[in-house]
């Protein structure tokens, strides 16, 4: 056995992806003879050979289940739209009887080096890791690897499955509802412009806008990063400019910016309507409360696990693609009609 050799140098011999390779050297059914043979001759010869520990444990026998959360300890625990997904993730892995191996960083710069020394075990039978940057660093190494995986949240690349809700469809409802009140200015405070759910939600907003002709107005719009503080510093930036409503890409970033409104000296909705968006518990809490756009986080968690197993039973060809529905809750941070 050549220990230098890698399941990626097999897959670029054969032509085919590292999940195929994996699928081969497995023993998995639905690979073509012509695929199979062309791996097994780059296996001879190049002498590889997977551990026999890790063949086993590749069929399914470890029943252990990973989830990733690129994001640091302090920031998950500071946000509960984590704790929803853990939460719909471990109620799966409990009907499907499958351990949840939980995988969170100290820091952020501890995710590449950490991710790799995880996926080197070979201990799990598939990962759901949730979505943050557009080119995050585990997601290609996921791929690398040949493991299963699932991510909750959209992805560019055409090879990857994952769950989400309809982020652009959620925030044009968001919108179009403020609009329909007669607020006229209103602002928006968007997610993180390398995070593709915060793209979306802010063509949204556009979109809403463009089609009631109203003007899009650049000092209307501040970049956040989906934390409390984040929310406060946007609304800053956002109170000289007169907006009467604000849709902002996350419950958490309006708990921020509601904080700010009311410390002016200014109400929430009479002088500054908002919108957010998640549902999660805080917004219902709030003073007062918050009109959001719900997404169904825990299930959009339970769902990931329920395609993730799909994979495992019968490839990753061709990636699922599953968009949950958004819902208006109408609370009181908007108000009545304008007149």
């Amino acid at each position: 056995m050549n220990a230098r050799v890698t399941l990626k140098q097999i897959s670029e011999m054969a032509q085919v992806s590292p999940s195929t390779v994996s699928r081969v050297v497995n023993d998995y059914p639905n690979v073509s003879d012509d695929v199979r043979e062309r791996v097994l001759l780059a296996v001879r010869q190049t002498g590889y050979q997977p551990n026999p520990a890790a063949r086993s444990l590749a069929r399914g026998k470890s029943q252990v289940l990973g989830l990733i959360i690129p994001k640091s300890a302090a920031s998950v625990c500071a946000d509960p739209f984590f704790s929803h997904v853990i939460q719909g993730v471990a109620a799966a892995c409990k009907v499907y009887d499958y351990v949840l191996s939980l995988v969170l960083f100290h820091t952020i710069e501890d995710e590449p080096r950490t991710v790799s020394h995880i996926l080197s075990q070979q201990l799990l039978d598939g990962v759901i890791i949730t979505a943050t940057q557009r080119d995050n660093q585990s997601v290609y190494q996921l791929l690398e690897s040949g493991v299963p995986f699932v991510l909750v949240g959209q992805h560019d690349s055409d090879q990857v499955s994952y769950v989400d809700s309809d982020n652009q469809a959620g925030a044009y409802t968001a919108v179009t509802y403020l609009l329909s009140l007669g607020y006229k200015r209103i602002a928006t405070i968007t997610g993180p412009l390398d995070n593709l759910a915060a793209v979306q939600r802010h063509q949204g907003y556009l979109q809403a806008l463009h089609e009631r002709d109203h003007m899009v107005e650049e000092g209307l719009t501040a970049v956040g990063d989906f934390t409390e503080i984040s929310g406060r510093t946007a609304m800053q930036r956002l109170l000289p400019q007169r907006p009467d409503a604000v849709f902002v890409a996350s419950d958490t970033m309006a708990q921020g910016a509601m904080r700010v409104i009311t410390s002016a000296g200014l109400s929430v909705p009479n002088d500054i309507a908002l919108v957010g968006y998640d549902d999660l518990p805080p917004a219902a809490q709030s003073t007062p409360p918050l009109t959001t756009i719900r997404q169904p986080v825990k299930r959009a968690g339970y769902t990931a696990v329920e395609t993730l197993l799909d994979i495992l039973a019968h490839g990753s060809q061709p990636p699922r693609r599953i968009i949950l529905p958004t819902e208006l809750v109408i609370r009181q941070s908007c108000g009545t009609a304008r007149p």
